[in-house]
C-alpha cells in the first residue's frame, strides 16, 4: 500500500469512528437534543454525491469511505426517528 493511500486509509478510519461512536451514544442515550433531522438528511445527500464522485474517478478509498458515511447518516436519521417518537409518547 502506498503511504498516500495509507494516510487516506487512515483518515477514514478516524472519521467512520467518529461518527460511528455519536450515531452510538444517540442510540445508547435515547434523546434528541442537540441533534436535527436535517443534520443526517445533508449528511445523506452529501455522502450519496460523494460516493458517485469518486466511484466516476476511481478513488476506492473514498467510495468506500462515503458509502459508510451514507450508512452511518442513514442509521442516524432512523434512531432519530426512534427517539423522537419515544419523546413524543413519553
Amino acid at each position: 500500500m502506498a503511504p498516500v493511500d495509507a494516510l487516506g486509509w487512515t483518515a477514514s478510519g478516524v472519521l467512520l469512528l467518529t461518527l460511528g461512536r455519536q450515531v452510538w451514544v444517540q442510540w445508547r442515550e435515547r434523546r434528541t437534543e442537540g441533534v436535527s433531522s436535517w443534520l443526517f438528511i445533508g449528511q445523506m445527500t452529501a455522502s450519496l454525491g460523494f460516493t458517485v464522485y469518486s466511484a466516476l474517478i476511481g478513488n476506492a478509498v473514498f467510495v468506500l469511505t462515503n458509502a459508510a458515511l451514507l450508512l452511518t447518516a442513514i442509521a442516524g436519521q432512523l434512531i432519530y426517528r426512534r427517539n423522537v417518537r419515544r419523546e413524543a409518547r413519553e
